[in-house]
């Protein structure tokens, strides 16, 4: 299934895809939607005509596509997960994730502009991941009860302040900066996507490939980030987890090379479309 939070006359609405077509929900947005455990039920009854819908389908062509998940509990990260990636910033293959935490309010929609603070601005670099969305609370969990437990995956852009990451060791005053991640557009389950069999994410800025990495080269795979951070953390539905990013940040370059104002930044995977955010630098 494909799921999405869509904007209609009436407010926003989790909405489930059927054909051309946009079936809206109960729910006000997919956070919302996953915290009910029929979840998936509620959907599927609406694919199959058997669920009263509030809300008129919305043509495809004709629903505006916002951030599908504006309320989870937790966002947390992977770094260097793709050994390319790791080679380019110079450190060796880790024998445990590297996690840091975002908060909520770190993440915009798919199409939303970035508003950058002129503290921001100095080295802005683009980070295109997969990013995996919980749908059952999970504690102390295996690898096999983690796979079941993951509602499905989404596109993000860690978008990251390099020079504020760099000033200490710990990287969360370069990762956590208000409205700096995209995430998007859609939620497409478990059962649709495999990102162990092979996901391709690229990433584009003002049209130029500067990214292309595949899922099934992560070092440690979603249901094993998912398991390892249940560890410590109870997960719940609605909470995201960013697997990392592939090669070719502006950072590895040579020299450097970070985003400026007015530069598009586009990431898509076949089968869970595109995020496209222009960056705008503010005052």
């Amino acid at each position: 299934m494909e799921l999405a939070t869509i904007r209609t006359a009436e407010g926003t609405r989790a909405a489930v895809r059927s054909g051309d077509q946009w079936l809206p929900l109960g729910a006000p947005h997919l956070s919302a939607l996953l915290t009910d455990a029929a979840w998936r039920t509620t959907a599927q009854a609406a694919l199959a005509g058997t669920a009263p819908h509030a809300v008129a389908p919305v043509a495809v062509d004709d629903a505006e596509l916002v951030l599908p998940l504006p309320a989870p509990r937790k966002v947390i990260c992977c770094g260097l997960n793709y050994a390319d990636h790791i080679l380019e910033m110079g450190r060796d293959l880790p024998e445990h994730p590297t996690l840091f935490a975002k908060f909520a309010d770190t993440l915009t929609g798919p199409t939303d502009e970035l508003a950058v603070p002129a503290a921001a601005q100095g080295a802005l670099d683009w980070e295109a991941e997969l990013a995996v969305v919980v749908g059952a609370e999970l504690r102390n969990a295996g690898e096999e009860e983690a796979r079941q437990g993951i509602a499905g995956y989404t596109l993000a852009n860690d978008i990251s302040v390099r020079d504020w990451q760099n000033r200490t060791l710990q990287w969360f005053q370069g990762k956590a900066w208000d409205a700096t991640n995209p995430l998007g557009p859609v939620l497409v389950t478990a059962d649709a996507l495999d990102p162990e069999a092979g996901v391709e994410i690229t990433c584009e800025v003002n049209g130029i490939r500067r990214q292309t990495g595949n899922t099934k080269t992560l070092v440690f795979s979603a249901p094993a980030l998912v398991a390892y951070i249940s560890q410590f953390t109870v997960l719940r539905p609605g909470d995201v987890i960013l697997t990392g990013t592939p090669g070719g940040v502006g950072m590895g370059m040579k020299p450097p090379r970070y985003l400026a104002d007015g530069d598009t930044v586009v990431v898509e995977a076949q089968g869970l479309g595109r995020l496209a955010n222009t960056i705008r630098f503010t005052d």
